[in-house]
């Protein structure tokens, strides 16, 4: 049995930017974002957190997480997921010795942390800096993946890959890691940007999709608003309903440039609920 796809949003999508990022923690805003949220019908937050001021993550502190269960509470939001852009920052499979020891141990305190606040997918993005550049270093990821399967089954959660693999590179991949605990984050932005073919990678990827990204990209480009980039939108979200995608859709959509996070969400919101309704 199937549930309906929910719309969700990336947290900092409703703040200003910080630092001139498309993407950070919001700091002086996290806060506000629940009820903004709740107040145009937005009840799913994608949770994201940078290695910088790590173990300052209002989601990494006892009393941050009793205030995150509060606000959720309050205003009716789940956080089902979580991008975590700190391991694209501090990919531990490119250290050794001490410093891959403490990146590890950090993630597994943001296991435990996820889990005490319900959060079930944990994305991990293999591109950019995080990106695998050699055997040895795609070895170190499964190694320590693999190791962490017990802890992924006591608290039901599951790892979900964005990537910069070809998308039967990504199938090979995850051939080697068991299904009910790793999964693909399907990022169409992404792939539009990669150059893929969504009528030949969505099926490929179809029975390992378990989160999606909603973003438009220029082929070889940037994040840009919906509808102005690469992605083939429409024929995008045609095929995961015909694959038989149940999971989220995830805002991660271009910054307003005039500054009406809001609105712009709303608007984004609108669109995605038109695609999949």
């Amino acid at each position: 049995m199937t549930r309906p796809n929910r719309i969700g949003f990336m947290q900092g999508r409703l703040s200003p930017l910080i630092d001139g990022k498309i993407q950070a923690f919001p700091w002086p805003y996290w806060q506000d974002e629940f009820p903004l949220a709740h107040s145009i019908g937005l009840d799913l937050m994608e949770w994201t957190i940078d290695q910088d001021r790590i173990t300052q993550n209002p989601l990494m502190t006892k009393e941050g997480r009793a205030e995150i269960r509060r606000l959720s509470s309050d205003h009716d939001i789940t956080i089902p997921s979580l991008t975590g852009d700190c391991f694209m920052q501090a990919p531990f499979w490119k250290t050794r010795g001490a410093a891959q020891a403490a990146l590890i141990d950090t993630f597994k305190a943001l296991l435990e942390a996820c889990a005490d606040v319900g959060i079930k997918y944990i994305v991990v993005p293999l591109v950019d800096h995080g990106s695998l550049s050699s055997a040895q270093e795609r070895k170190i990821l499964e190694d320590v993946l693999l190791a962490m399967v017990p802890i992924l089954a006591a608290h039901g959660q599951v790892i979900a890959f964005e990537s910069d693999f070809t998308p039967a590179n990504l199938m090979e991949f995850m051939a080697g890691l068991p299904a009910d605990r790793f999964g693909v984050n399907f990022d169409m932005g992404n792939s539009a940007s990669l150059g893929w073919n969504p009528e030949e990678e969505i099926p490929l990827l179809a029975p390992r999709i378990v989160n999606v990204h909603v973003k438009d990209r220029v082929l070889g480009g940037t994040t840009v608003p919906l509808g102005t980039g690469s992605a083939q939108l429409h024929k995008v979200f045609a095929l995961l309903k015909q694959v038989g995608y149940w999971g989220d859709f995830i805002l991660q959509t271009a910054r307003a440039a005039d500054g009406e996070h809001l609105k712009t969400l709303d608007r984004y919101r609108a669109f995605v609920a038109s695609q999949i309704g």
